[in-house]
C-alpha cells in the first residue's frame, strides 16, 4: 500500500478494486489515503461484510461503485470498465488544463492586461485609457493573445479564462 502511494503509475487509466477489509488496513482508509496524496483514481469496493451505511460513505467519498458478495462476474467487469472509461476523460481533461496553463505562461504582462480588460467586456478604447497606452496597442496584444491562447473568438477566449479561473491549481 505505501509503495503504491509512493509511486502511483499515471502512463495509463487505472480503476482501482478495493476490498473493505484488506489486511491491515480497511480499503475505506486506503481510499481516504489516496485522496490525501492527491490520488484521485476510480475506486470500485468490493465486500462481503458490508451494509448501506458503509456504502453511502464509500459513494460520498468517491467510490464508483459498492458491490456486495456474491456478484456477478459481469457487474464487477462492467463496474471497472466505468472506471476505466472516467480516468480517460479525466486523464484528457487535465492534459487539456496543463496545455492551457502553458499557453497562459507564455503571455507576457501587458497581454494579460489585456485579456483582464477583455474578459471584463472592456472596449479596445477603454483598455488602452486604462492601461494609458494606444488603441492600436491593444488591439496588437489582443491579437497576440488570440494566437498564443489559440482562441478564434473572443467568447473562446472568456471560456478559456474562465476556466482558468475555476482552477484551483
Amino acid at each position: 500500500i505505501a509503495a503504491f502511494l509512493q509511486h502511483p503509475r499515471e502512463d495509463a487509466p487505472a480503476c482501482l478494486v478495493l476490498d473493505v477489509r484488506m489486511p491491515g488496513q480497511s480499503g475505506l482508509e486506503f481510499h481516504r489515503q489516496m485522496a490525501r496524496h492527491g490520488l484521485h483514481l476510480p475506486v470500485v469496493f468490493i465486500t462481503g461484510h458490508g451494509d448501506i451505511a458503509m456504502g453511502v460513505a464509500a459513494m460520498k467519498e468517491g467510490a464508483i461503485e459498492f458491490l456486495t458478495k456474491p456478484f456477478r462476474d459481469q457487474e464487477l467487469l462492467d463496474a471497472i470498465h466505468h472506471g476505466l472509461e472516467r480516468d480517460r476523460v479525466r486523464r484528457r481533461e487535465d492534459q487539456a488544463l496543463h496545455a492551457l496553463r502553458e499557453r497562459w505562461a507564455l503571455l507576457n504582462a501587458g497581454e494579460r492586461e489585456v485579456v483582464d480588460g477583455v474578459v471584463r467586456g472592456r472596449l479596445n478604447k477603454q483598455i488602452a485609457a486604462e492601461l494609458g497606452i494606444s488603441e492600436i496597442t491593444v488591439k496588437v496584444r489582443r491579437a497576440n493573445v488570440m494566437r498564443k491562447m489559440q482562441a478564434r473568438t473572443l467568447v473562446d477566449l472568456v471560456r478559456l479564462y474562465d476556466r482558468l479561473a475555476a482552477d484551483p491549481g
